[in-house]
């Protein structure tokens, strides 16, 4: 917990606690349902809290907007980000239901007002967002495949609307045929933790 407070000096006091809940909700209902690695889930902070807060370090979204959270799992990163957020609205997706349910348990307990849960594919998903976040789900391509019918054409953020996902190692292929509208960085540039040096958050206008 140290190290979100070390990265995100500013959080209010029920934003601590609602962070300080998760480890012992995830250890809990990791032992029954596995939506994290066993081996991993002792990293719960550095891999896949912190990691999910990356993209508020990318960018800040405003009050009011709407971000779904694709492949959402466990609840990463949409749960960190709703922490963080608590005006912006979260819709989480998954099309495994157990994984969600794990999410959807976590939320109610630690008090979140501003996320929805639907257990479908995103190919069945019919509402609009400014933004659609995922971490690691499927190539970008794919992605802006599926998720081009939900991204918003009204305007209200620093950044136009899109997708803003975290992922791993050389991206340029990848990006390629997006390569215009596309901004990758580094997560060392924003967390000096080795676990970061691969790492990258990669933002596609749509």
């Amino acid at each position: 917990m140290d190290l979100i407070q070390k990265y995100f000096p500013d959080l209010s006091n029920e934003q601590i606690s609602r962070f300080m809940a998760l480890y012992d909700l995830y250890i809990d209902w990791n032992s029954k349902i596995n939506v994290i690695s066993r081996k991993d889930i002792g990293n719960l902070y550095e891999h896949h809290v912190l990691h999910s807060l990356a993209i508020a370090k990318f960018t800040t979204i405003k009050p009011g907007s709407k971000v779904m959270d694709l492949g959402t799992g466990g609840g990463f990163p949409g749960i960190p980000l709703a922490i963080l957020w608590p005006e912006v609205n979260f819709h989480l997706v998954d099309s495994i239901g157990k994984k969600l349910k794990v999410a959807q348990e976590i939320a109610t307990a630690i008090g979140l007002q501003n996320v929805t849960f639907v257990h479908e594919r995103a190919e069945e998903e019919k509402g609009e967002f400014d933004f659609v976040v995922s971490r690691a789900v499927m190539p970008l391509n794919d992605l802006v495949k599926i998720v081009r019918k939900n991204i918003s054409g009204k305007q209200q953020n620093a950044i136009p609307n899109g997708i803003i996902c975290l992922k791993g190692g050389d991206l340029q292929v990848e990006i390629a045929p997006f390569k215009s509208r596309c901004i990758v960085e580094s997560l060392d540039n924003y967390f000096k933790e080795e676990f970061f040096k691969t790492k990258k958050v990669l933002y596609c206008a749509l």
